[in-house]
């Protein structure tokens, strides 16, 4: 899989992924809940549940939206036949009731057909997030491979 291909998918998977200890209610805990059901969704191989999880509006610096995002993650999982991902909450913030920012590392491994049988890659991506009555919706994300640049 091309290398950006793997970056977009791994950005999508990102915003799906689990973070550690925080408060038990409110914004903060329904974003840690956001991003605990999305890990399990792309281990899962789920498009159309990670999908929901994404704004209708959707936007990123790169120029995708949410179809595009689709799509990334349809060739993603059609060439991967395992996922696992491994998450770190770097940052995690609430402006007031309705918006929130995610700042998360990823290490993600898939099993393949490719020379060796598997992948592995370090992505860190920021993830900017709306609440919708009572969903909260990814609404864009930069990301990058760790220690290299953000887009």
């Amino acid at each position: 899989m091309p290398k950006p291909l793997r970056i977009l998918a791994a950005a999508s998977l990102v915003a799906l992924l689990a973070g550690c200890g925080g408060p038990t209610e409110g914004p903060e805990a329904a974003l840690r809940a956001w991003v605990a059901q999305g890990h399990e969704l792309a281990e899962e191989k789920n498009r159309p549940g990670l999908v929901a999880m994404i704004s209708p509006d959707y936007i990123d610096a790169r120029g995708n939206s949410r179809d595009d995002i689709s799509d990334l993650f349809r060739i993603y999982f059609l060439r991967t036949h395992s996922v696992a991902l491994i998450t770190k909450i770097d940052e995690l913030n609430v402006f007031g009731d309705d918006a929130g920012e995610v700042v998360l590392t990823v290490g993600m491994a898939g099993t393949n057909d490719g020379t060796f049988g598997f992948s592995a890659d370090a992505y860190r991506f920021e993830m900017e997030f709306e609440r919708d009555g009572s969903d909260w919706l990814l609404t864009s994300a930069r990301w990058g491979e760790v220690g290299g640049d953000m887009r």
